[in-house]
This record gives structure tokens, sequence and C-alpha cells, in this order.
């Protein structure tokens, strides 16, 4: 018995650091939210199968050592993944959070119980080593069969920690709340707004890009206290509902909503049901709420508000807006621009660090927010000069002999177009490192296609990441009869660095557009 048990250790150690791919997948996958991670098994079955795990399964029935060869075999595949795992690139590697504690924990119990199950009063080795073999070598549909086993507990976790997040929401007084929605811009808005309302008063947003229930219900009970006077909460989604659920649990005094775009149009299946999910936050404003909505977006302005609370307009170019943007100066140290007050009738000019009109339209939701919170025009003057690039978001930096535009967060078409836009103001030779777009549904060929048309007709050098990914762009490129001898295809964005650290040519700019999460690696 205890050499039956010596020889099942390593088989538990290497499930461990298996499972680790198997998690990072899931929780990349928002832990099976909408079948993702069931969908992505399907989409990668040669991956999840085609691992020599399934040797032992052939060398429990092929060899009398059995038991030696069996942790043998555990042994060597613990130290293979052991050093493979060392090489390896991955973008967003798994975080160890309580849910994957709880799941790791409800895995070993299932493993346990089937060996319990087993027996071992007929000295059933054999086919507990089969049954081992077996749940190591599926162990990617063993994650999803545990994460539905837990799901009750997750839910009673959920529950808790929303209620505690609703009691402290409550206890705060005199608590602004801002909400931030859209296809895109939402971080970059809600950052705008932080850094003009902190001039002024102790102001909180939800961190990085954190706009699920549970990002927002960890910002509450980790960081609101009685000091906050605002709190600005991102809220994204992936179907209709989610941000109903969102408004309803916040209750914010304020909405903004950015644009209604393309992205993931595979999840909500037409442009209609994006905005009507978008619009699920105004709808949820208090009668003497305030909306801020965007002029220059056609399914906002078309939209038929059933709410009564207050509309605030912002636009780049219709002087009917109460707040619009005039005489902007661009250039690759930031940007000058005027904005008409309707209110005040009246021009005030501002400067940022920040690239692109579609920033200005991002600032003009902070600076409307600042007005209407009572800051003077010198305060929020001030706080737009403030304004940092956000991480991956048209960052410009120096890297080795190069300058990088990091835009490598979640491109869409209307970003990718202004992404360009902004790469062509840099003055020198211009490369772009893109693996396209995603999550576009039917759509998602032609608007890559037309990204290398696009690109095409501007950059210098072009590194696609991913072969099969970025098909399209490459036809786009063809029909544009780009030079072949300047297209450059990697498997991941780290050869395609490595390609650039190469570059001796100091007067050079790089665009990085979208880096995908590992569970789009080819």
């Amino acid at each position: 018995m205890i050499w039956f048990i010596l020889s099942l250790i390593p088989s538990f150690i290497y499930l461990f650091y298996k499972s680790q791919k198997s998690l990072q997948m899931l929780q990349q996958n928002w832990y099976d939210d909408g079948n993702r991670y069931l969908k992505w098994l399907f989409n990668n079955l040669g991956r999840v199968l085609g691992n020599i795990d399934v040797l032992i399964i052939l060398l429990v029935f092929f060899n009398r050592y059995v038991g030696l060869v069996f942790g043998l075999f555990y042994v060597i595949m613990f130290i293979l993944n052991y050093f493979f795992k060392k090489q390896e690139q991955n973008k967003k590697p798994l975080v160890i959070t309580s849910r994957v504690k709880r799941l790791y924990l409800s895995m070993y119990l299932l493993l346990i119980l089937l060996i319990a199950i087993l027996g071992f009063r007929d000295i059933k080795y054999l086919s507990i080593y089969l049954v081992v073999g077996i749940f190591i070598y599926l162990n990617w549909f063993i994650i999803l069969i545990v994460n539905y086993i837990n799901k009750p507990v997750e839910k009673l976790v959920f529950n808790y920690y929303k209620k505690k997040a609703k009691i402290k929401l409550e206890s705060i007084p005199g608590l602004k709340k801002i909400g931030i929605t859209g296809s895109y811009g939402k971080t970059s808005v809600k950052n705008i707004v932080n850094e003009i309302l902190n001039v002024k008063y102790n102001s909180y947003a939800t961190e990085k890009s954190f706009n699920t229930m549970k990002g927002l219900m960890l910002a509450i009970n980790n960081k609101l206290d009685k000091y906050t006077d605002v709190f600005v909460a991102e809220m994204g989604a992936f179907k209709k509902g989610e941000i109903k659920e969102k408004a309803e649990f916040i209750k914010p005094d304020y909405g903004i909503l950015t644009v209604v775009g393309t992205s993931h149009l595979e999840s909500f299946k037409s442009r209609e049901n994006i905005r009507d999910a978008k619009f699920e936050l105004i709808e949820e404003l208090p009668s003497t709420g305030v909306a801020i909505l965007n002029m220059d977006d056609p399914y906002q302005v078309s939209y038929k508000l059933k709410n009564k609370c207050k509309v605030v307009f912002v636009s780049l170019n219709n002087k009917e807006a109460d707040f619009y943007a005039k005489d902007i100066v661009m250039d690759n140290k930031g940007m000058k621009f005027k904005v008409y007050f309707k209110d005040l009738k009246k021009d005030y000019e501002f400067e940022t660090k920040l690239l692109g009109k579609h920033n200005v339209s991002n600032i003009l939701c902070g600076i409307a927010i600042g007005y209407l919170f009572g800051l003077s025009m010198e305060e929020i003057s001030l706080g737009v000069k403030k304004i940092q690039s956000i991480e991956h978001r048209l960052e410009l930096k120096k890297w080795h002999n190069i300058y990088l535009i990091d835009d490598a967060y979640n491109s869409n078409p209307v970003g990718a177009k202004m992404a360009l836009d902004v790469l062509s103001l840099m003055p020198g030779k211009k490369i772009i490192v893109t693996p396209g777009m995603i999550e576009l549904g039917s759509e998602q060929y032609n608007y890559n296609k037309e990204f290398g048309l696009n690109i095409a007709a501007l950059c210098d050098e072009v590194i696609l990441v991913g072969k099969e990914q970025t098909k399209a762009i490459r036809d786009g490129l063809k029909e544009a009869n780009y030079n072949e001898k300047n297209i450059w295809v990697t498997n991941n964005v780290m050869d395609a660095l490595n390609k650039l650290a190469s570059i001796k040519e100091e007067n050079t700019y790089v665009l990085l557009e979208n880096d995908l999460p590992d569970i789009f690696n080819e």
C-alpha cells in the first residue's frame, strides 16, 4: 500500500502544474460565462487532446511494473512541464484568486472521490492508475466539470460580497456616483473624469479595466471609504441586461455613454442590441440624474430615451452640442484645442499630452462632468493638463532605438483607424505590429480587410501576429498592391518585438495595435 501511495504522488504534483494552463484559459474565458470556455475547448480540440499524457493509459496496460512506470512517467512529465513553462510566453498569466484555490480543492476532492469509489479491498491498483491517468489527460474538460460543480458555492460567495458592497455604498454620506459605459473609450473616459474631479474632490475610479460586477464589488469593498466624495464606475457587458444589473446595484447619479460601436458584435449579434445594452445605464438614472451623450454618434442621437433625466451632449464638430471642440491642433507631443461652452456662450482653450481626436472626444466628457460638478475653468484646465497616457492606449514611449505607440488593449475598427491617424503624425519611418481585430461576428473579415487597406496606405513595414488570424489583413494589403517584401508574419508578439529590437534607424515609429489574450494563440 505504501508503495502504491508513493507512486501516485508524482501524478498529483504534475496535475497541479498542468491545471495552471487549463485554469488560465478558464479565467481568460470569464469562468465559462456564456459558454466561452466550452466554445474555446471545441475550437482547440487538437491542442487540448493532442498531448503525450495519453501515453500513460497505454503504459498502464502494457507494463508489469505499472507502479514504477506510472510514478516515473509523471516525474518526467513534471520536469518537462516545468522547463516548458519557464520558456512559455504568457501575456496574462493565471491569477491565483480565492476562486482558483476553490477550483483546485474541488478538483483534488473529485479525484480522491473517484479513487475511493474504486476501493482498495480487491487491490484494484490497475483501475486506479487508469482513472488517474485519464483524469489528468482530460484535465481541460475536468476543469470545466469542476467549474460547474462549484457554481452554487460561487453564487453564495458572490451574494455575500455583493451584499457587503451594497451596505458600504449606502453607508457613505453624500457620495456622488458616475457610471461610464460604451463599446470603447470607457477606461480612458473613466481615468480622465477621475483626474479632473480629483483637482477639487476626493474621487476614486475602478482600477484598470475592471468593469464586471465582481470588479465593481472588489473596488467598493477594498477601496471606498467615508472620505470618498465621488465614485467613478466603469461598466462593461457581453450581453443585454448586464449593464442594467450593474446600474441597479451602483445607482449612479451621472451616466456617460462613450460610443455605440461594434465591439463584441459576435455576442450581441447586432449593433442595435449593443445600443440598447449601453443605454441600460442611461435608462436607470434617476429623474434628477444627468446623462452625457456623444452627439457625433448617430446611434445615440436617434435613440428614443424613456428616461426624464437631463441630457448633456458633447461633440467634436456639431455646434448644437452643449460642449463642442474646435481648432484642434495635434502633433507628436500632444494636442491643443478649444471647447465652446453653450451655457456660458464662450470658448476656453485646453491642452493635453494625449494623442488622437478620439481623446478630445473623451476629454469633452471629463470637461462636461467637471463643469457640472462646479469646478472653475482653471481647475478643469489643470485637470486636463494632468491627464496621463493610459497604459496600452496610444501610449508613446521610447524603446531601444525606436518609438513605440502602444495601443495594445482590445482594438476595434474605429479605434484602429484612429490609431493609424496618430501614426500618420509621426515624422519618420512607420511600422505596425498587429494580430488584427476579434469578436466582430460575421463582419470580422471585412473589418480586418479594410484595416489592411488602410495600413497599406500609410505603413512602410507590416508585422502580422498569427498566420490564420491575420489572413484578412493580408488580403487587404494584397488588394492594395502592397510590397510583400515589407510584410512579416510571426507566431507571437514577442517574436515581433525581437525583430523590432534590431532596428538601428532612430527616427522609427512602431504602432502596436492590439495584443490578443493567450486564448487566441495559434
